[in-house]
C-alpha cells in the first residue's frame, strides 16, 4: 500500500511541475505577444497624434482617462473584452504621448533626443527582462517598496506640475526611471514564479512601466540637451 502511494506521488509531482511550467510559459508567451501588439498600436496612435498636431487633453482628463480605462481592464481581465480594454487604454496613452513627443521634436536635436529615449527604454527593458528570465531570481520582495515608491513619486509629480517646480519634476523623472526598472524586474519575476497568471494584467503592468520609463528618459534627456 505504501509502495503504491509512493509511486503515485513520484508520478504526480513531476506531472504537476510540468503543468506549472507549461502554464507559466503560456502566460509569458501571451504577455509578450499582447505587449508587442499594444506597443505597435500605441506607437501608431502616437505618430498619428504627432502628424495631426493634436492637442494634449490636459492632466485632469489624462488621469481620468487612464484610471478609468485601467479600472475597466481589471474588471474585464477574465474575458475577451479585457483585450479590447487593453487596446483602448494603450491607444489612449499613445494619444497623450503624441503632443509630448511633438514638443521635444521642436527642440534642437529633438529627433535625436526621442530616438535616444526610445533606445534607452528598449535596452533597459530587454536587459532587465533577460536577466530576470535567465537567472530566475525571485524579486517579489520588491513589491512593497515599489508600491510605496511609485505612489510617492506620483504625488510628487503632481505637485511638480501644479506648483511648477522644475527641480522636483526632474527628481521625479529620475526616480521613475529607477522605479519602472524595478517594476519590470518585479513583474517579469512574478510571471516566471507563477505570482501573475493573468497575461492581460501582466501586459498592462509592463506597458505602463515602458511608457513611464520612456517619458522619464525623454524628460531627462531633453533637460540635458537644453542645458548644453
Amino acid at each position: 500500500m505504501n509502495l503504491n502511494t509512493q509511486r503515485e506521488q513520484a508520478i504526480a509531482l513531476p506531472h504537476g511541475g510540468a503543468e506549472s511550467v507549461l502554464a507559466t510559459n503560456k502566460v509569458i508567451r501571451n504577455t509578450y505577444m499582447l505587449l508587442s501588439m499594444t506597443l505597435a498600436f500605441s506607437a501608431v496612435v502616437a505618430a498619428t497624434s504627432v502628424a495631426l498636431k493634436l492637442p494634449h487633453p490636459g492632466i485632469i482628463l489624462t488621469l481620468i482617462g487612464f484610471f478609468g480605462l485601467l479600472f475597466a481592464v481589471h474588471k474585464l481581465k477574465d474575458s475577451g473584452w479585457g483585450i479590447a480594454a487593453v487596446f483602448a487604454m494603450t491607444g489612449f496613452m499613445g494619444y497623450t504621448l503624441g503632443p509630448v513627443i511633438s514638443r521635444y521634436l521642436g527642440l534642437p536635436n529633438g529627433g535625436e533626443i526621442v530616438m535616444q529615449a526610445m533606445g534607452g527604454t528598449a535596452a533597459i527593458f530587454i536587459g532587465l527582462s533577460a536577466y530576470a528570465v535567465t537567472t530566475k531570481k525571485d524579486f517579489s520582495f520588491m513589491g512593497g517598496f515599489l508600491m510605496v515608491g511609485i505612489l510617492l513619486a506620483f504625488l510628487a509629480g503632481l505637485g511638480a506640475i501644479f506648483f511648477q517646480i522644475p527641480a522636483l519634476s526632474l527628481t521625479v523623472s529620475a526616480a521613475f526611471v529607477l522605479l519602472m526598472s524595478g517594476l519590470i524586474l518585479y513583474e517579469t519575476s512574478n510571471i516566471i514564479h507563477g505570482g501573475e497568471t493573468n497575461y492581460i494584467l501582466a501586459t498592462v503592468t509592463l506597458f505602463v512601466s515602458l511608457f513611464n520609463l520612456f517619458t522619464s528618459l525623454l524628460h531627462l534627456l531633453g533637460f540635458a540637451n537644453s542645458g548644453d
